[in-house]
């Protein structure tokens, strides 16, 4: 075991703690795409496989309505009845055919507004959930920085051209859909190929077919968003999920938009497998005797690897220096007890906390978070596993 002088631990934690990792940039040759832009993330780990000019902004027609839904459904009122206004009716093209004040649920609006790319139902929402228009695309604006989408500005919640400066980049909407994709009721919405929705006043229900033909084209397609507008041209978002790794496409002005998607799923999945570098449990290669068999990962680490790059992969552990008789005294447990480091090569892919036996019992009291960093770098020491993935 390689024991760190405590003069090199400071530097080295903050570095870990403060900064953190960006997602690992694949360099392999890509699938060949029509797209002016395009990327391929992975939706677990944010990994970009594939990407072309991913952070030029650009147009994006109704993909910008993912970040409509996605706040529809964080707002929580999704069962609310929404009385649509004058002005939601008379927004121009893609439609559900709304009827001024008639009534409708906030949640039958997210479908027609996924489904569908109903341009009423965007403004319909925007009105309800933000209290006016201007309201909802402050939220949406906000929303973006909140989740890490820098080269992004929304001017409307539905992507028409109405705007010179409404744009966004094939990066930054693989990042919104990796997030909205974490929402169970959002995945559930994006993936329906048909929806049906009571209409007031009529013996006959709306009926909303998904536009994305992802969901009959790719056997493993999960969901995803189209879009076009004159100036735009067709943009596209689509996921797909195939033996546990879920991938994120994006296209920007693409005329071949279905055929490369497939394409760059495939191509995706024929060259990046979905590696297990750290399961939850016990941590192995632990010599020490005061934890050997006792430190253990709160959950399972995968990564896409390319099978070219499984020898790069290098894991270290630190861990609190262990008190004299290797036995913490009731309550004193920290939590976590440790991190485990994960490298690609020179890159960190990952920071998990480790737990003493699962315990962790630490109590902070008063103490501000620098008082209680200070007082862990002062009895930590380090010890490098040298563990390598392959």
């Amino acid at each position: 075991m390689l024991y760190t002088s405590k003069k090199w631990i400071l530097p080295i934690l903050i570095a870990v703690m403060v900064f953190p990792y960006a997602p690992f940039s694949a360099h392999a040759d890509g699938p060949g795409v029509s797209a002016r832009a395009a990327i391929l993330m992975d939706q677990d780990s944010g990994r970009i496989l594939y990407a072309r000019n991913e952070h030029r902004p650009m147009r994006i027609a109704s993909i910008t309505k993912i970040m409509t839904a996605i706040l529809a459904i964080e707002s929580g009122k999704l069962q609310d009845r929404v009385t649509v206004s004058e002005k939601a009716t008379k927004t121009e093209g893609s439609s559900l055919y709304l009827k001024p004040g008639e009534h409708i649920s906030l949640n039958d609006l997210v479908y027609g507004l996924m489904l569908r790319s109903g341009n009423d139902s965007a403004v319909a929402i925007a009105e309800y959930v933000g209290g006016s228009l201007d309201g909802f695309v402050y939220m949406m604006n906000q929303k973006a920085r909140e989740i890490g989408m820098k080269n992004t500005l929304f001017r409307n919640p539905h992507g028409l051209d109405d705007h010179d400066d409404h744009y966004s980049t094939a990066y930054d909407m693989a990042v919104l859909t990796r997030y909205a994709m974490e929402n169970p009721q959002y995945r559930e919405i994006s993936s329906s190929a048909i929806y049906r929705s009571p209409q007031e006043g009529e013996k006959w229900d709306r009926v909303w077919r998904n536009k994305n033909k992802m969901l009959k084209r790719y056997p493993y397609s999960t969901g995803g968003k189209t879009g076009y507008t004159r100036l735009a041209k067709r943009t596209l978002v689509s996921t797909a999920k195939k033996d546990g790794m879920g991938l994120i496409a994006v296209t920007l002005n693409d005329p071949d938009d279905w055929e490369d998607h497939a394409v760059m799923f495939n191509w995706g999945y024929r060259t990046f497998h979905l590696a297990s570098i750290v399961k939850k449990g016990v941590v192995d290669g632990i010599k020490l005797k005061a934890y050997k068999n006792k430190i253990e990962a709160s959950r399972d680490f995968r990564y896409p690897l390319m099978k070219s790059e499984k020898k790069e992969v290098q894991k270290s552990v630190t861990l609190y220096q262990p008190p004299k008789g290797g036995k913490w005294k009731e309550g004193a447990i920290p939590k976590p007890i440790g991190k485990m480091k994960v490298m690609l090569g020179e890159t960190m892919i990952a920071d998990l906390p480790l737990y003493y036996e699962g315990k962790g019992l630490v109590k902070e009291d008063s103490k501000t978070f620098w008082s209680v960093f200070k007082d862990m770098v002062a009895s930590l020491f380090s010890i490098s596993s040298g563990v390598r993935h392959g």
